[in-house]
């Protein structure tokens, strides 16, 4: 009897538990299941969009003085240093003067032989032909001094001197005249082309000398103590050949215009020495 007790509580025990677990499982299943549609759902987040940057703080540049450059090399340099830059300086300048002045006296000059020459052998005598010249160009003044030899020969000690003679004379003296006023200047254009190298030159040994000093004295030798002067000392020999390089081209462009000029005006006066011994007047 106490056995048939004991195995109708052991079922009843047994009933229960079953009931309860029956009675979790579904609510269990039902919750994962509504959790499961809205998981899929709930459309996936956007990406979170990217903060923006902080401003970059502003870099402030401060301006540094170069302590080699022209500037220092004229505080810091010497009365040989400064006069060697005040020569250089005084070259260039000249050169430059010349090469301009000279261009447009050129210039002048073709532009009278293109215009007042033509003009000058449509006229009807050589006096009258003398007026459409010029005034103070070089055609003009060969002219006249073509038409002087011939006017003034007879009656004078020049009278013993073939007229043949002493015409050609007096043509070939204003053309030599011409051309002497169109070399002008040349001379100074070789001078500075040959020597502004070295006048630059001197300046750079100068320079180093004095910057090898200034080391000695210091005691110093690392290369910031080096490079800057010697460096400094180096701008004479870049500044001489600035000033050297336009001064030869110069020279040579303004020989070869000369020449054509002057095959301009050669041909004028031979052309009026034949005229004036032809007896046109």
């Amino acid at each position: 009897m106490f056995s048939s007790h004991a195995l109708r509580a052991s079922l009843g025990a047994a009933l229960i538990a079953a009931v309860a677990l029956l009675g979790a499982s579904p609510t269990a299943a039902l919750a994962q299941a509504a959790s499961e549609p809205a998981a899929q759902a709930a459309p996936a987040a956007p990406p979170a969009a990217p903060a923006p940057a902080a401003p970059a703080a502003a870099v402030s540049e401060e301006a540094v003085e170069n302590p080699y450059g022209l500037q220092a090399l004229w505080a810091q340099g010497d009365f040989v240093a400064k006069g060697t830059l005040v020569i250089m300086l005084i070259m260039s300048m000249g050169s430059w003067y010349i090469i301009f002045t000279k261009l447009f006296e050129q210039r002048q000059m073709l532009k009278s032989a293109e215009a007042g020459a033509d003009a000058f052998w449509k006229a009807s005598s050589v006096k009258a032909g003398l007026t459409a010249l010029e005034e103070g160009s070089a055609f003009r003044y060969v002219a006249e001094a073509g038409i002087k030899a011939n006017d003034h020969h007879e009656g004078t000690m020049v009278e013993s001197i073939d007229k043949h003679t002493w015409i050609g004379m007096s043509v070939d003296r204003a053309v030599g005249s011409v051309q002497g006023r169109l070399t002008d200047g040349l001379a100074f254009l070789a001078t500075v082309g040959s020597t502004a190298p070295f006048v630059g030159l001197f300046g750079t040994v100068w320079g180093i000398y004095n910057a090898l000093v200034k080391i000695g004295i210091s005691g110093q030798a690392s290369i910031d103590k080096v490079a800057g002067p010697v460096g400094e000392a180096l701008i004479m020999t870049a500044i001489g050949l600035a000033v050297a390089v336009p001064a030869v081209m110069g020279y040579n462009w303004l020989i070869r215009r000369n020449k054509a000029v002057m095959d301009r005006v050669k041909a004028f006066s031979g052309d009026l020495h034949n005229v004036l011994i032809a007896g046109k007047r």
